[in-house]
């Protein structure tokens, strides 16, 4: 008889952000394998969109906001119940067994460390009723238990995968913003902790690069950083796109000279893998997750004095391009060391001990 597993992934709709990047590739990684006697379920607000692409891989749970509500919660049959992220306020009605996991506990450094604070309590609730909790990131472990009581429950950390699988063809793509000189790019939500605005300010010492930031810059720190760029008469040297779909951002990570990511709070980190996909040199905060994820094939900031980050970004790309062809092998390595597939399989073989 079937073990069902119900996948809290009403994220899903949102494919934009990382959450939503992570429910979306999780899934296309489970539809290359054989789930042997698990059925897996999908919460999805529109399961014929899903049904369309996967088929009868799955079994669907039409996702409603009502469901977020305790006395709305879903009573769908299941053996497991995988809380695909921590945040999310959608849970089963009756707690059998629980998979819990963590992306990050940024709320608590952003929010309030305060155990009492509503986001600290959804969090405690969720950890003391979790059979097991998988972690995206050695740094997402430690983070939790550097803030939280975690039970004495079985704990993994599995690292998402790249998700460029498939290259696109830019050949005909164009855009109104210069890449006739050579750029560094970047992209994430314009949020305090993507630290975009020391990449900005760095710019006012490096004038042989253009700076172009993909991400919604409709935020306040997004309008912070459009008034620093006027005050300081960058408009023709740092450029931002605001969101970007696929194409466009493939676009940019193929064509520039290279990836910058200063990020001070990260659970895992994609975009640097991405870049890396492609074959470019990375420059990251020393900070969090990031290491983790770059390895030694990625070039590192410890801290962000502008005329430092410029020093840093020279050598690197110096390094870099005088031995381009061995240094694209190792990150092109890199990048296929995270793969979806194979966190899948490990999900699946999470799946199968906790039922």
């Amino acid at each position: 008889m079937s073990k069902i597993v119900f996948l809290e992934t009403h994220n899903l709709k949102n494919k934009a952000t990382g959450l939503g990047t992570f429910n979306y590739e999780l899934i296309k990684g489970f539809n290359q394998l054989d789930f042997g006697n698990l059925e897996l379920t999908l919460n999805v607000k529109n399961p014929t969109l899903l049904q369309n692409e996967f088929g009868n891989k799955f079994s669907y749970h039409k996702y409603t906001n009502l469901s977020r509500h305790k006395l709305f919660r879903t009573r769908a049959k299941h053996d497991l119940w995988h809380s695909v992220n921590q945040n999310t306020k959608v849970e089963p009605y009756k707690v059998k067994k629980y998979l819990l996991t963590v992306h990050d506990v940024n709320f608590v450094e952003e929010i309030s460390n305060d155990m009492s604070h509503r986001n600290n309590k959804l969090f405690i609730e969720k950890l003391s009723k979790s059979s097991a909790i998988t972690y995206i990131s050695e740094f997402a472990k430690a983070q939790t238990h550097q803030y939280f009581k975690v039970p004495n429950i079985p704990e993994y950390v599995i690292y998402n995968g790249n998700p460029i699988s498939t290259r696109l063809d830019t050949s005909n793509f164009s855009t109104s913003i210069p890449v006739d000189k050579p750029f560094l790019y970047s992209i994430g939500d314009f949020l305090e902790r993507k630290n975009f605005l020391s990449l900005v300010k760095m710019m006012l010492h490096c004038t042989e690069y253009n700076l172009i930031l993909s991400g919604n810059n409709d935020k306040p720190y997004g309008k912070e950083i459009e008034h620093f760029i006027k005050e300081n008469n960058l408009q023709n040297r740092v450029f931002l796109t605001g969101k970007v779909d696929e194409l466009t951002k493939q676009y940019y990570l193929s064509r520039c000279l290279a990836f910058v990511f200063p990020s001070i709070r990260e659970g895992f980190g994609l975009p640097p893998i991405e870049a890396m996909a492609f074959g470019k040199p990375v420059f990251l905060a020393n900070r969090t997750s990031l290491p983790e994820i770059g390895g030694n094939e990625a070039y590192y900031w410890d801290h962000f004095e502008p005329l430092y980050m410029k020093s840093i970004i020279d050598n690197g790309i110096s390094d870099f391009y005088n031995n381009q062809s061995e240094k694209e092998k190792l990150v092109l390595k890199r990048a296929n060391s995270f793969d979806w597939k194979i966190a899948a399989s490990d999900y699946l073989k999470v799946y199968n001990e906790l039922v």
